[in-house]
């Protein structure tokens, strides 16, 4: 093949990868690079067709050589972070985010790109920078408000989030998630309050699945701040069932899991020997049951980092099981993890983790559904600490079914009818009563309700707990200014306060049914 001819093959992937032809530019990079393996453009072309193909593995190659092969350029660091990001490699996908941050690019596109892959390495105050660069070059680009403020949330900045949000909505009034975020920067009031808005767009877009999941929780919300519990709760019912389940029988589903789960962990055990450090901290429970609250409390000490909520164990024992089935955790994945070398598995965990956690000696790790891997925790990780929240079980069930998770979330989809969402709370306290009797004493369980009433004395237990010494700015958690990315981001930036508890009774009437499915299974709801 002459350099013409080579020159043709390059130009026509160039063409066909301008028009979308996905695989037919992949086809021609892969010849042209026949011929010149080392040209830089070509295996850009050839990653970024692999990555509109969802040929991950390919374009990961392609990527990374295509920017050794030129490291001055901005695009081909930020879209092999973006890989990186997406075949969850936190670390490497950071280091190359900052080298694409660092380059200065001048393209709105790169900037989201990298704002998404920090948001994703939970490094959030430079999501906020990237996310305000392509509001700078794209003013009137709806997404790009939108991201600018959700990463203002993360970082306490309310008001300037509100205006980013009301922004988005102005560009663009059906930005439905803008809608349901909107209404969670502050406490509505009758006031001010965007009710008769969303109203009016909901019976407009009624045929539309996604506006009305996001208006009816947003209206929920609204609904729930003025002190109109049954109107809330009917939102809130209405929005979680204008979409479907991802899953035919969400509670036989749970019950499968902890089936296994428990069969592969039986009785009590002396662990194998795991990776030593002591580094972990993980915090769990089921979600909106205080989780956040702890991380604070104990990522408030001056030797622990906030790594946020990662998904790292479970990405480390799925690639240790070695299976390709489309979820995190199923019974496959379960079933091959029965003999796995826990020091590599530990060690893996632990890797995966930098660059974001080995600027403290310890660090929190706050993924609430890591309730499900205590047993592969345990043995690959020995001195790692655990602490599960509980809540009550009225006020667990309420406060997840009232929370709008992302659909099709494997670890979520229990939460869009309140009975599944009260199966899924039996069978996480059969998974914690197990966890128990396997693992005596090497799980500190908190009560919500407990830290709110005792907040030093359970403050301190926790500390005990994770071989901390005594440091009294984690009573002060509210002025801990870390960035984080959950739902409860507002309430963990008050000090500690009581409005939270008992919420249920707000709508007992509505919970009649689930508190007689739970109380059937023997749990204590309370008065």
């Amino acid at each position: 093949m002459d350099h013409l001819a080579s020159h043709n093959l390059h130009t026509q992937a160039i063409a066909e990868f301008t028009q979308k032809n996905w695989q037919r530019a992949y086809e021609l990079s892969m010849q042209f690079q026949q011929k010149e393996p080392d040209h830089a453009g070509s295996r850009y072309i050839a990653g970024r067709a692999a990555v509109e193909l969802q040929h991950w593995p390919q374009a990961l190659v392609h990527l990374r050589r295509a920017t050794r092969l030129d490291m001055h350029r901005a695009d081909y660091a930020a879209h092999c972070a973006k890989v990186l990001s997406i075949t969850n490699m936190p670390g490497e996908a950071l280091r190359m985010a900052n080298r694409a941050f660092n380059l200065a690019p001048t393209d709105t596109q790169l900037y989201e790109i990298l704002g998404i892959v920090y948001t994703r390495s939970n490094v959030l105050e430079r999501a906020v920078c990237a996310f305000g660069r392509a509001v700078e070059l794209a003013p009137t680009n709806a997404v790009c408000r939108y991201n600018h403020a959700t990463t203002l949330m993360y970082t306490g900045e309310s008001e300037a989030a509100e205006k980013e949000y009301e922004a988005c909505l102005a560009l663009d009034p059906t930005y439905w998630r803008a809608h349901f975020s909107l209404p969670k920067v502050r406490r509505q009031t009758r006031e001010s309050n965007h009710i008769d808005t969303m109203l009016a767009l909901a019976h407009k877009h009624a045929d539309d699945s996604k506006a009305l999941m996001n208006l009816h929780m947003a209206l929920g919300k609204e609904y729930e701040d003025l002190g109109d519990f049954p109107q809330a709760f009917a939102h809130f019912t209405r929005g979680k069932a204008s979409v479907g389940s991802t899953r035919t029988n969400s509670a036989l589903h749970d019950q499968a899991m902890v089936d296994a789960i428990m069969r592969i962990f039986p009785e009590p055990w002396s662990p194998p020997r795991g990776f030593p450090t002591g580094e972990p901290i993980f915090v769990m429970g089921l979600p909106r049951t205080g989780t956040t609250l702890v991380e604070r409390i104990v990522s408030s000490h001056p030797y622990v980092h906030s790594a946020g909520e990662l998904p790292n164990f479970g990405v480390a024992l799925k690639q240790a099981a070695g299976t390709h089935t489309p979820a995190l955790l199923d019974l496959e994945t379960l079933e091959k993890s029965r003999d796995l070398r826990w020091d590599r598995l530990g060690e893996n965990y632990l890797n995966s983790t930098r660059p974001m956690t080995d600027n403290k000696p310890r660090f929190t790790d706050k993924l609430p559904h890591n309730f499900f891997y205590v047993g592969h925790i345990a043995n690959a990780l020995p001195n790692a600490k655990i602490i599960c929240l509980r809540r009550s079980p009225l006020d667990t069930c309420l406060s997840n079914f009232r929370e709008l998770f992302s659909h099709g979330s494997e670890f979520h989809d229990y939460s869009l009818n309140l009975l599944d969402t009260g199966h899924h709370y039996l069978q996480f306290d059969r998974l914690m009563a197990h966890w128990k009797s396997v693992l005596p004493g090497r799980i500190l369980e908190v009560e919500y309700e407990a830290l709110v009433e005792e907040q030093e004395f359970n403050t301190r237990r926790i500390l005990k707990h994770c071989d901390l010494p005594w440091h009294a700015s984690c009573l002060r958690f509210e002025e801990n200014n870390a960035a984080l990315s959950t739902a409860s981001v507002m309430q963990v930036r008050a000090p500690m306060h009581r409005h939270a508890l008992k919420r249920w009774k707000n709508y007992a009437p509505q919970l009649t049914e689930l508190r007689a499915l739970l109380e059937t299974a023997g749990v204590d709801c309370g008065s």
